[in-house]
């Protein structure tokens, strides 16, 4: 049963948001290495040379950029990971828009270590 909200989309007037936050972690399947420093290695010379903005962390990556932009990077590293003899990846991805105000990423962090600080 469809629900009275989802029954009269028409996906050609939906708009995607400016910019986007992703968090995505690549896990390289079938590798006889349990080390993936030289792919990781290799994803942030990408992040580099991509424009879009990032972050590295311990267990992946953070994105910012146009929505468009972001995708398009995780789906290079899909290929750079691929390139580099992995014949399989799965990737955790988790998203952030808003439409409300910007925040960047930093602003997100912030935020909570205000509130930690008090």
């Amino acid at each position: 049963m469809q629900s009275p909200v989802s029954a009269n989309v028409n996906v050609a007037n939906l708009v995607m948001p400016d910019m986007c936050i992703a968090d995505f972690s690549l896990n390289p399947i079938g590798d006889s290495s349990p080390s993936y420093s030289q792919q990781i290695a290799a994803i942030q010379r990408l992040c580099q040379r991509s424009g879009v903005k990032f972050s590295m962390h311990t267990t992946g990556t953070t994105l910012e950029g146009p929505w468009e932009k972001v995708q398009q990077v995780i789906g290079w590293a899909h290929c750079l990971v691929h390139q580099q003899g992995t014949p399989r990846i799965q990737t955790d991805i988790r998203m952030s828009t808003r439409t409300d105000k910007q925040q960047p990423m930093e602003a997100e962090v912030a935020s909570v270590e205000k509130i930690l600080a008090a």
